[in-house]
């Protein structure tokens, strides 16, 4: 098997989960992103191994820690994206940049003004 083959698949599912990062909106969309991205990582580490045949297999190892990792990430992620989802109504990533609270003392001068 030629290095070649998976090496460019991997670049190519890489580039892709990196577009969906930076082009997507949607927080479920971005977390997918992630995923194909972690994916393509995982491709290249066991097409490495079988390359340079390694005894110990340390590429498959290290995959098998990189999916236990994705995993918890993307079960985290999924939690905070749904608490998100049920305070604010939206998911769009955009809108979730301004999490800050206000500073102390501007909601009392809106209310009074009201």
């Amino acid at each position: 098997m030629h290095l070649a083959y998976p090496a460019v698949l991997a670049a190519l599912l890489f580039c892709v989960g990196l577009y969906g990062v930076l082009a997507r909106r949607n927080a479920i969309l971005v977390l997918m992103s992630l995923e194909l991205m972690l994916n393509a990582v995982n491709l290249n580490l066991v097409a490495f191994d079988v390359w340079l045949r390694d005894a110990l297999h340390a590429g498959q190892a290290l995959t098998l820690f990189t999916i236990a990792v994705a995993a918890a990430e993307i079960g985290i992620g999924l939690a905070i994206v749904l608490m998100v989802y049920r305070n604010r109504g939206t998911a769009d990533v955009d809108r979730l940049r301004d999490t800050a609270e206000a500073p102390r003392g501007t909601d009392e001068k809106a209310e009074a003004a009201a």
